[in-house]
């Protein structure tokens, strides 16, 4: 990948039931698996930091269409939501993406919430693979 303007570094031990860290620090974590899945919940799991990745990157794509469309986002947030699904022979993801921005029409935000999705590294990353809802709050 020679074309990257970043590069992050994490490393695991103990897949769910382990920790994870980044080469610089800024994240360390515990991992463990949810009550839900018969685990104590004393940490954080894969489908909660994939939840925090897209939500942040997503908002960062959809400050990008909002400049390019002339638009005022106001204050905006966006809730992810990542479901664990087991299938026929494994697991798979779904994700459920709902955006809040209060000061914008109904329709000019889901126009913004579309685009985003076009432009958005991980949503382009799950293209095909990964059922992602889209909503306006």
């Amino acid at each position: 990948m020679t074309d990257a303007i970043y590069t992050a570094h994490a490393h695991a031990i103990g897949g769910r039931n382990g920790t994870a860290k980044s080469d610089d620090g800024h994240l360390d974590v515990k991992l463990a698996y949810p009550k839900s899945m018969g685990g104590d919940g004393n940490g954080t799991n894969p489908e909660q930091l994939f939840a925090a990745g897209y939500s942040a990157c997503f908002l960062g794509a959809l400050g990008l269409v909002a400049r390019n469309q002339g638009v005022k986002l106001g204050e905006h947030s966006l809730d992810a939501e990542v479901d664990l699904i087991k299938d026929e022979t494994s697991f798979h993801v779904g994700v459920r993406l709902k955006l809040n921005a209060p000061e914008l029409d109904r329709d000019t935000a889901e126009t913004l919430l579309r685009a985003a999705h076009e432009v958005c590294p991980y949503s382009k990353a799950t293209r095909g693979n990964v059922q992602v809802d889209l909503e306006v709050a």
